[in-house]
């Protein structure tokens, strides 16, 4: 049997090897470290970021980011937010509209549900973003009239309401 050289052999275990993700965190957990240790930044500031450390939060690195800047995190983070949940509800809105307006296009459709399902599944909140489309759905639903829904909703209004 020959004995092949050109195959070498590995000096270093995979586990001794820092991953470029470990090196990241690290790099990032050292960073968040100097904003709690730097007195000049807020203390609510400071104990959203000791929070965000603990639970592993994904926003850890932008909370850092903000703080190092001497931006206020709190006021960032309300604002991020707000926009961010707003531009949620408007893609919501959008593709729910595709899904349900009328005619025939079956890609269409499909492509909105299929981006629509992918919101949810990646999600922070999917429990509310579901509760979104479920909203605008049921609104277009009323819209539409769909098998009577409006009709026989505002007959049970009537029936509950006007009792005698």
């Amino acid at each position: 049997m020959a004995n092949h050289s050109s195959a070498s052999v590995r000096e270093t275990p995979h586990g001794s090897r820092t991953s470029r993700t470990n090196t990241i965190m690290n790099a990032l957990t050292r960073r968040a470290q100097a904003v709690l240790n730097d007195k000049t930044v807020d203390p609510q500031s400071r104990a959203i970021i000791r929070y965000a450390m603990e639970i592993h939060d994904p926003w850890l690195a932008r909370l850092v980011r903000r703080a190092e800047a001497g931006e206020d995190v709190v006021e960032n983070m309300q604002s991020v937010e707000s926009e961010e949940n707003d531009r949620g509800e408007e893609r919501i809105a959008a593709l729910a509209e595709m899904i349900c307006r009328a005619g025939d296009e079956p890609a269409i459709k499909s492509a909105a549900l299929v981006l629509l399902m992918s919101a949810i599944e990646i999600a922070t909140d999917a429990s509310a973003l579901a509760n979104t489309a479920k909203h605008v759905a049921l609104t277009r639903c009323g819209e539409l009239n769909y098998c009577g829904v409006t009709d026989a909703q505002i007959a049970t209004f009537a029936s509950e309401l006007l009792r005698e």
